[in-house]
């Protein structure tokens, strides 16, 4: 019998966000050699990880920066969240991972039956969490409640979670890939994958926020 690897429900955390299509295909950008377990990430999967974190995060302040209040609090239909929702929930998401990856998953110890069950395809990551003709309800934990009163709350405090996520992809030697937790649409993930997931929540919802902004009724200042 295969045993379960427990960790608190912030472990899966993106489980209502990520989209999933069964399919994996080319990611944006170079696909990372995976480091053997037991050794930091090689260079290249560092420079694939920090690329990525750095090209989401320019998507998503161009994509927030310079709104007027209204057009940060417009909502397409009551039961959509507006612009101002989703980098809170974009915000509460990335600090949550972040403490789930350095905190709890490679701080403790990965049965070998969990690792086994990794996917060695890091583009299949991109490739479903982008995919937002799935759509699932966020966990209650990730739900936008109002911590920010301000756009430019959002966008400090957005700088403040990736910059902590940068410097850890850039420097870190943790054994990401000898570590694993169950993500329940995408299956058993490895750290490094948990990693590219910073980038790739945060692309999506930044998708999202340019769909607001199509909206017919969306405030033109």
């Amino acid at each position: 019998m295969v045993r379960t690897f427990s960790l608190p429900l912030t472990a899966l955390l993106l489980l209502a966000c990520a989209g999933h299509n069964g399919a994996g295909s080319t990611a944006t950008g170079a696909a990372a050699t995976a480091a053997p377990a037991g050794a930091p990430m090689s260079q290249q999967e560092r420079e694939v990880a920090v690329q990525q974190l750095e090209d989401s995060k320019q998507a998503f302040l161009a994509s927030i920066k310079g709104l007027s209040e209204a057009q940060l609090r417009f909502k397409p239909a009551p039961d959509r969240w507006s612009i101002a929702e989703v980098g809170e929930h974009i915000v509460v998401a990335e600090e949550r991972l972040y403490g789930m990856i350095t905190e709890k998953l490679v701080r403790t110890p990965t049965p070998p039956e969990m690792l086994a069950q990794v996917q060695r395809d890091d583009s299949r990551i991109t490739t479903a969490v982008a995919d937002r003709s799935h759509k699932v309800q966020a966990p209650e934990m990730l739900k936008p409640t109002g911590r920010f009163p301000t756009g430019a709350a959002v966008i400090a405090a957005f700088e403040q979670a990736r910059g902590k996520s940068l410097a850890y992809a850039q420097s870190t030697q943790d054994d990401l890939r000898g570590h694993a937790a169950p993500h329940p649409l995408l299956k058993a993930l490895d750290g490094y994958q948990w990693l590219l997931l910073l980038s790739s929540h945060c692309a999506r919802h930044t998708a999202q926020i340019e769909e607001v902004k199509s909206s017919p009724n969306f405030p033109r200042s």
